[in-house]
């Protein structure tokens, strides 16, 4: 029986482990689709950066009770996997909490703290399956996270509760079986576990000992199928920034929030005109045969493999869209949807791909228009509250800016408002509408 047993947690193991790694390769690929951009400068920087900000929530702190309250999961989710190397130890090999006796009063300790953990995790997640739903707290219910989003959001809170249901079942069983002697293995005694210790007695004191090994393994296999289930669930679902804000903080953009990126093909033109001995002739010839560089972003491909990343480990958890003052006053852009929007086309892109042999056939749309609307890019204000409130340092900004490039300067579609204020400036030097010899006029007016 335990043979079989092994043979099928093996089975499940390597089934699970390699359907994720499918998904993962599929995941990279698609970054790696982006533009090339350095950010591998001040290294030191970057891991501080990653520490304080994904290990340490450091930005989620700025609305402290939900904070806390995602902190008891983040930490019930950290420290939980430790429990699963145990796990797959006893699922290999047969046996029963393997590390019990070795470990003794420690692994009580170990235990007893997850299951600490856990009744917290649990609470949290029942106050945030109320925000959603009953309270219907605004940026958690806007038009644009209804239909799967919403689904997405709840389904991994249900799971959850089921997972932490799972390890009470599994470490409460036990306490009373072995309370009973009639444990898998002999000799290991009771546990004393913090919680399981009150809660195996009052709910499964009473039951049979047939139906408190089949509910022992009840909890234990439905602990690990959970576990797997999680894992592979990922790749459907916002949930990604469990994995990919380690990243997204480390490669992010360290620079002041006011610093934007010139175009290096620009600046270099722009340096040629303005430098007198400069000889345009004397510069190599571009390669007649490359296809001529596109300022700004119009799809998926045109942005660099950050901004992707960042697309990818969004939490759709709105503080960008609540914090913005376009969006507060009624206009159409929702930074949260950028990124949303974003990440849908990024996938589109990658199934054509999949579909025609690693090669992406054009399928007549863009991010641009077809996704994102120039509605939606012009009626931001650029003040950076959206990147400043990301608990994970996206930059929605990033993306807006660079198909904004794109309008200007690949299809002049800027505003008529924009256009007047750069002839203005092509012409009088200035924002405004009057001359240059007028500019000083203002010291004369008084």
């Amino acid at each position: 029986m335990h043979i079989l047993s092994s043979i099928l947690f093996i089975a499940l193991t390597v089934a699970g482990f390699g359907f994720f790694a499918v998904n993962a390769k599929k995941i990279y690929r698609n970054i790696k689709l982006g533009q090339s951009v350095n950010r591998t400068d001040r290294s030191s920087e970057r891991w501080r950066n990653m520490l304080l900000v994904a290990f340490g929530q450091k930005k989620m702190f700025a609305r402290p009770v939900p904070a806390l309250l995602h902190f008891a999961i983040y930490a019930a989710f950290m420290i939980t996997q430790i429990e699963l190397i145990e796990i797959f130890i006893d699922g290999v090999f047969g046996t029963h909490r393997i590390f019990k006796e070795s470990l003794g009063g420690f692994y009580t300790f170990m235990i007893s703290l997850i299951e600490i953990l856990s009744v917290a995790a649990l609470t949290a997640t029942i106050i945030f399956l109320s925000r959603r739903n009953l309270l219907k707290l605004p940026r958690l219910n806007m038009k644009e996270l209804m239909g799967w989003p919403k689904k997405d959001a709840n389904l991994i809170l249900i799971m959850e509760i089921i997972l932490v249901l799972c390890i009470f079942t599994m470490n409460g069983t036990d306490e009373v079986l072995y309370n009973m002697g009639k444990s898998h293995f002999e000799g290991q005694g009771s546990f004393n576990f913090t919680i399981s210790q009150f809660i195996g007695p009052a709910v499964f004191g009473s039951f049979s000992e047939g139906t408190l090994h089949v509910l022992e393994r009840v909890g234990w296999w439905g602990h690990f199928i959970m576990v797997l289930s999680f894992l592979n669930y990922l790749y459907y679902s916002k949930h990604l920034h469990i994995i990919l804000a380690f990243p997204n903080t480390y490669f992010a953009h360290i620079e002041p929030l006011g610093k934007f990126d010139n175009l290096q093909a620009v600046t270099n033109e722009v340096k040629l005109m303005m430098d007198p001995n400069a000889d345009p002739f004397a510069a190599p010839a571009p390669d007649a045969d490359a296809a001529p560089a596109k300022f700004g972003a119009q799809d998926v491909q045109d942005l660099n493999w950050v901004q992707l990343l960042n697309a990818y480990s969004c939490t759709e958890c709105g503080r960008c869209t609540s914090s913005c003052p376009a969006n507060l006053t009624g206009k159409k852009l929702s930074p949260r949807l950028i990124m949303m929007k974003t990440r849908d086309r990024l996938e589109e892109v990658g199934k054509n791909i999949d579909t025609n042999k690693g090669t992406f056939v054009d399928d007549g749309k863009t991010l641009l228009n077809d996704y994102i609307t120039p509605e939606e890019l012009w009626a931001c204000t650029t003040c950076n509250a959206c990147v400043e409130a990301c608990p994970i340092d996206i930059s929605p900004l990033s993306i807006i800016m660079d198909m904004r490039r794109f309008l200007v300067m690949e299809q002049s579609a800027a505003p008529m408002e924009l256009n007047t204020m750069m002839t203005n400036i092509e012409n009088n030097g200035a924002p405004w509408q009057y001359s240059q010899m007028d500019r000083l006029n203002w010291k004369d007016e008084n």
